[in-house]
């Protein structure tokens, strides 16, 4: 069993992009807006073991479930390029959408971990990467650069108060815009990558 370090780095960092920190830092701030730091904690804590578990499922069920329904792995690419693509869309321009907080319920599952960090095009991405990634070192890899993203993004929800306090709202809504560039620019690349397969 082996290990690609630079595997690994380049998918630590597209997924903590793709998992879109900024626009999720948003939402749990306005979500848990009345909570005492103590709260937020907790539940930064629950969202991130959350999304933890969603994400392992989604990485290792992508294989079975492209075999299971009969779906080539580049058709799956060019349409999780395309949801990739609106989701940067929505980000740039700060069409995020509004959510509420289930009355008297618990907002950690969701809609924190899903859709809000794990949306459709995140579900995509790691539908995708676990179906290529098919050797033993790149499977390794891919897994613990993909935990690496989720405690990262972890980290950001930990750190939401002091985030806030320093960059305020304004420096959190611009970070989550320019997050929707990068998210652009790999829908781009993955639709390219899939749509080439088709013809050579």
């Amino acid at each position: 069993m082996g290990f690609r370090m630079d595997l690994f780095l380049s998918l630590w960092i597209k997924l903590f992009f793709v998992l879109t920190p900024f626009f999720a830092l948003t939402m749990f701030l306005s979500l848990s807006e009345g909570y005492l730091h103590a709260q937020r904690q907790k539940l930064a804590r629950n969202v991130s073991a959350a999304v933890m578990i969603i994400c392992l499922i989604l990485f290792f069920a992508g294989a079975h479930l492209f075999e299971l329904f009969g779906i080539t792995l580049d058709s799956f690419r060019v349409g999780a390029g395309i949801l990739l693509m609106l989701s940067g869309i929505n980000l740039v321009q700060g069409r995020s959408g509004s959510m509420s907080s289930p009355e008297g319920g618990d907002i950690t599952v969701v809609p924190l971990a899903i859709p809000i960090i794990v949306g459709p095009a995140t579900i995509g991405i790691l539908l995708v990467k676990g179906a290529e990634l098919t050797e033993t070192a790149e499977k390794v890899s891919g897994c613990l650069a993909m935990l690496a993203a989720v405690a990262c993004m972890g980290l950001v929800l930990l750190s939401a108060d002091t985030i806030q306090t320093i960059m305020g709202d304004k420096g959190i809504a611009v970070l989550s815009r320019l997050t929707g560039l990068i998210l652009a620019a790999m829908a781009a690349q993955m639709i390219m990558v899939g749509i080439q397969s088709f013809f050579f």
